[in-house]
């Protein structure tokens, strides 16, 4: 094989595939990239068995070939190499010569034959979103799920397709994240439990372009997401996803509108006083259009107030602050309007559409604290 091209899109290309590269495998083979060149052009390719992720590298071709090389190397001293013309060879006992200008590496690879190839996914009736779309969505709910590895559902995201309706779902046990994206066609009712870690690491490659598009295609086992020159494709979660609906409540006892903005600096002010692994929940005191933060911990304590515009009746909960303020973080809203029912019931932060809502479950506190 004989490739040449940019030391640009080879490290752009690189680093896409690096993502399914796994950091501890039993299978060595695994810890390779595959460099693949054919007539339909040069590709890059990695999988870890769980996400596998193809990527077309511009270059020019001189000799078709194919050799797995060990992806950390290779990819390190792609990204130390000067910003010009890469020349890759790679020889019959798999030595893969990689020069740019006066710097000559030649490093042992092996044949790609052993290399596991990425699940066949049919590319039919695809549900196609802009890559804005899905990078926001995935970054307005991914930071839900749950990183407990023993149970599995949690660490995924739902995606639920009923006619031009999609609804992305996460949780963790103590709260409840829910993007709606009303599309602009009708699709198959399809759910779907999509890995948290696959979602991650798509939002990084996507470009975020509102002109350009993702293609989602769907199987019993995997799913494949085809954007830009790139194929992702991965295992969904078995399993039936949590009755959540029957947890959305639109009952409430207290409205708060306020403004995101203060209400996020306030909650992270009052985070200053928290050390790493504190349990301590901030209160919030809701009466007479006014809304009162207070935390008091080993460090000190604080109490702000903010105004707010509210109806019905006055109540003091208590939250864990990190839980709001990932949830605020990822509102574009200029106000948000939170719903509480009591101090044992879970909040709302929604908007009126509910194209997203955020259920956080609070904190037992002493009320007279």
């Amino acid at each position: 094989m004989k490739i040449r091209g940019q030391k640009s899109d080879l490290l752009n290309s690189v680093n896409i595939v690096l993502k399914a590269v796994p950091t501890k495998t039993t299978m060595p083979i695994l810890e390779c990239l595959i460099i693949e060149a054919n007539n339909y052009g040069i590709k890059l390719i990695a999988n870890d068995m769980e996400l596998g992720i193809e990527t077309m590298v511009k270059g020019t071709i001189m000799e078709e070939g194919i050799v797995a090389l060990n992806a950390k190397v290779f990819s390190e001293i792609v990204r130390r190499l000067p910003e010009n013309e890469v020349y890759i060879s790679v020889d019959e006992n798999y030595t893969t010569e990689i020069i740019c200008e006066k710097a000559k590496f030649a490093i042992s690879g092996r044949s790609g034959d052993e290399f596991p190839s990425l699940q066949e996914v049919e590319r039919e009736n695809p549900l196609t979103l802009s890559q804005f779309t899905l990078k926001e969505v995935i970054r307005q709910t991914v930071f839900s799920i749950s990183d407990n590895e023993s149970n599995k559902i949690m660490t995924g995201e739902l995606f639920d397709i009923k006619n031009n309706e999609l609804r992305v779902i996460s949780l963790d046990g103590h709260r409840i994240s829910i993007r709606k994206i009303i599309m602009k066609e009708e699709y198959e009712e399809r759910k779907v439990i999509i890995p948290g870690k696959t979602l991650n690491e798509i939002s990084k490659i996507l470009s975020g372009e509102v002109d350009s598009f993702v293609n989602i295609f769907f199987t019993d086992k995997h799913a494949l997401f085809e954007f830009d020159d790139t194929l992702v494709v991965t295992r969904l979660i078995d399993g039936e996803y949590y009755r959540i609906d029957q947890m959305l409540s639109s009952d409430y006892e207290t409205k708060v509108t306020i403004n995101k903005k203060e209400l996020l600096s306030c909650i992270e002010r009052a985070s200053l006083l928290i050390r790493e692994n504190d349990k301590k929940p901030i209160i919030i005191r809701v009466s007479d259009n006014n809304f009162e933060l207070n935390i008091n911990t080993s460090l000190g304590s604080m109490k702000e107030d903010v105004d707010i515009v509210m109806e019905g009746k006055d109540i003091v909960i208590g939250f864990n602050p990190k839980f709001l303020m990932d949830a605020l973080r990822v509102i574009d809203d200029e106000t948000v309007d939170i719903y509480l029912i009591n101090p044992k019931a879970p909040c709302f932060i929604r908007d009126k559409e509910q194209s997203y809502i955020y259920l956080i479950l609070p904190v037992n506190i002493n009320v007279g604290a």
